[in-house]
Order: C-alpha cells, then sequence, then structure tokens
C-alpha cells in the first residue's frame, strides 16, 4: 500500500474515534447541557448535511405530486372522452322513453346487435323474439322514425333488416297527402350509399327540399304517419311520367343502438300523432279556416234576417176589408171592463200582431221570415185573438148593487 493511502487510512480512523467519543460524550452529558451543545453542532457543522436533507425530501415530494397528477390528468381526459358517448346515450334513452309514452302499449323495447360478418351490413340482430310477440313484416323505429322491418324471428332473437338493404321498400308520401311514392335505398356509391330514394311521385306533384316524408299505410306492414325521411333534391331518371326524390334519412346508422318494434296489433291501430310530422299542424289550421267561414256565413244570415225584419216593422199595416151583413162588435159595459181587465189588454197587441201578420200574407208585402221565433210568435198571437173573441162574447152578469140591468 503507498504512504499517501496509508495516511489518509490513519486520519480516517482517527476522524471516526474522535467522533465516537464525542457520541459518547455527548450521550452522557444531561440534557440540560446537550441541547446547546446539539443546537450549536446543527448551526454549524451539521447545517449543510440539513440543508441536503431538506432539498432531498422537497425533491421526492415533487416527484410524487407530478405522479400523482399526471394520473389525475389521465383519468380526468379518460372521463372527458366517454362523457359525450354517456351523453348521447342518456339522450337517446330519454327520447325512447318519451317515444314508449307517445305509443302506450303494443311496442317491444330491443337492442341492436351488429352482426360481425362479412356481406351483412345493412342486417341487424335485435335481442327480442318470439316470446315477446315480435312477428315477421313488423315494423323497427326509434324516436326519429323508420329503422327498417322484422324479417326472421326466433324465440329470444330476431333480424331484421334496416333502411339502407337492396330488399327494403316503404310505400311513403308527403304529411299533407300531395304525393305519394315508394321509397327505397339509394344504391349509389359512397357516400350516397347511406341515402334512400322516392321513387314513382306523380309528375304533377313536386316536392320542395326539406320536405318531411312519412310513411302512407299502404300494404299493412307499416302504419301511417312514421317519418323515414326529408326530400334533398330530385334525381334525373328516364321516367318520364314520374319524378325521383333524394332523401336524407331520419334515422342514422350510428342512432341504431336501441330501438322498438311494433307489434301487429298496435300497426294496426296506427301511429298518427306519435311523431311530429306537421300533419296535426295543417289539420288545425283547415279547421280554423272552416270555423271562420261557418261564422262568417252565420253572421251574413243574422244581417239578412235583421235587415228583414226593419223592413216589416217598416211597413204600415192594412186593415182587413169588412165583409158585408158582419154584425158590429160593441164594447162591453163599464161593469164587465174590470173583470176582463187583461183580457181587455191582450187583444190590442194580438190584434196588432194579427194585422200585421195579415198585412205580411197580402200581395205586397215583405216576405214572411221562415224561423222558429216567427212561428212561434204567430202560434201565440191566435191563442190571444181567441181569448179575446171569448172574452167578448161572454155574458155578464146583472149588477145587483145599483139596480142597473144592461
Amino acid at each position: 500500500m503507498p504512504p499517501a493511502a496509508r495516511t489518509f487510512s490513519r486520519r480516517d480512523s482517527v476522524l471516526l474515534g474522535a467522533c465516537i467519543v464525542l457520541a459518547i460524550i455527548a450521550r452522557s452529558l444531561p440534557e440540560a447541557q446537550a441541547e446547546p451543545i446539539a443546537g450549536a453542532l446543527r448551526r454549524s457543522v451539521i447545517a449543510p448535511l440539513v440543508a441536503l436533507q431538506h432539498d432531498a425530501e422537497q425533491s421526492r415530494q415533487a416527484w410524487l405530486t407530478r405522479e400523482a397528477r399526471r394520473l389525475e390528468r389521465d383519468s380526468l381526459a379518460l372521463r372527458l372522452m366517454t362523457v359525450d358517448e354517456m351523453a348521447a346515450e342518456n339522450r337517446r334513452l330519454r327520447d325512447l322513453l318519451g317515444l314508449g309514452n307517445r305509443l302506450r302499449w303494443g311496442f317491444v323495447p330491443v337492442e341492436v346487435l351488429r352482426p360481425q360478418s362479412v356481406g351483412e351490413d345493412y342486417t341487424v340482430v335485435l335481442s327480442g323474439g318470439s316470446r315477446a310477440g315480435v312477428r315477421p313484416f313488423s315494423a323497427v323505429v326509434a324516436p326519429e322514425g323508420l329503422v327498417g322491418m322484422v324479417k326472421t324471428v326466433d324465440p329470444s332473437m330476431s333480424t331484421a333488416i334496416v333502411w339502407a338493404h337492396p330488399d327494403f321498400r316503404v310505400s311513403a308520401m308527403a304529411p299533407d297527402g300531395s304525393a305519394f311514392g315508394i321509397v327505397a335505398a339509394h344504391l349509389g356509391d359512397e357516400p350516397e350509399r347511406y341515402l334512400l330514394e322516392m321513387r314513382g311521385v306523380p309528375i304533377r306533384s313536386t316536392l320542395a327540399p326539406g320536405t318531411l316524408i312519412v310513411s302512407s299505410g299502404l300494404g299493412g306492414v307499416f302504419p301511417r304517419g312514421i317519418p323515414i325521411g326529408t326530400v334533398l333534391d330530385s334525381l334525373q331518371t328516364s321516367e318520364v311520367w314520374a319524378r325521383t326524390y333524394l332523401l336524407r334519412p331520419a334515422v342514422l346508422p350510428s342512432e341504431m343502438s336501441s330501438v322498438m318494434i311494433l307489434l301487429p296489433d298496435r300497426a294496426a291501430a296506427g301511429v298518427e300523432g306519435v311523431w311530429a310530422t306537421g300533419q296535426g299542424v295543417d289539420s288545425a289550421v283547415k279547421s280554423i279556416v272552416a270555423a271562420g267561414d261557418s261564422m262568417a256565413r252565420a253572421a251574413a244570415r243574422a244581417r239578412a234576417a235583421a235587415e228583414e225584419a226593419r223592413a216589416a216593422a217598416a211597413t204600415p199595416p192594412e186593415s182587413p176589408p169588412s165583409q158585408a151583413g158582419a154584425p158590429e162588435r160593441t164594447a162591453p159595459p163599464a161593469a164587465a171592463r174590470p173583470q176582463s181587465a187583461a183580457a181587455a189588454t191582450r187583444p190590442s197587441g194580438g190584434a196588432t200582431a194579427a194585422g200585421t201578420s195579415s198585412t205580411r200574407s197580402q200581395p205586397g208585402a215583405a216576405p214572411r221570415r221562415d224561423s222558429a221565433s216567427a212561428r212561434r210568435d204567430t202560434a201565440q198571437t191566435r191563442r190571444d185573438t181567441a181569448q179575446a173573441q171569448r172574452d167578448t162574447a161572454r155574458p155578464v152578469p146583472p149588477d145587483t148593487t145599483s139596480g142597473v140591468t144592461p
């Protein structure tokens, strides 16, 4: 071993021995004397070591905090990635519950299970079968509109074709019934492959872009009033007497997760009013217009009746001709007047009404009102006139108090 190495080795040994001796002395000192010495050593000799330990502890805490924050950011990013999907799913489930409340009965809620085999992109498997009442050719609907039709049924599952299937057909119309046609899949290139066509629309019927197309109910498979899509534009075809329109489907493929199957009884009962198609608004407008026309006609009839009544009141009554040889009626005595006061007052109004009625029946007078009130007035006038004639022809008893005999 070199001399320098031996020198440093002896020095280290001496320092170690001195430290051990000082440590033993410090441990044996009383607490009142050891505390000032320990404080002085911490402030002088051990201060760099204490600072180094503090820095090491802060570095350790910073590293642990950084790791915790990184994990928190990763968790937050993962939650943000799923929050939109969860919100969309919740919104769709709420819409599905709303559709069930409007349908009330005759439907089976199912989940869409997409097949993994190649070539079946337009066929879906549904989690409902014959045990739930599902039958072939049942309509499959969503809160947005028509999805497809059940093709085959198993006890617990069923297979359905969606609107993009090449064999899908549905009879369709405009909500106001101005145009009818057959809706099928648009067999074009991507991305137009996921559009629809409305074929066979009469040449006289024109559909503007944005017009809603619903099922017409013809054919007995799809009930009337289910939204199918909206008109995008017209297509140029070789047909001369018919038009073809391109439609945007009401239900997109990404929204086919939870659907409903309409049972045959519910489809036969109809689903009009379940989806807001604008048909109810048109019916309400037509009802309001019809009510306004009826009120206008009633007001016109009331004005005509009022003018006729004023014309009849302005016409002077004509006295009827006296018959030859007819005896003239004399007024009853004064003694008889109190007994027939009410009868004496009624013939005057009745005579006036009778005169007016006879005046109206004569040529040149105003035409008679053909109404229930006029007939009732005439009958009352006749009864009053007959009562007055009976009161006039009745003999008056003698007045025994005055001794006057009429």
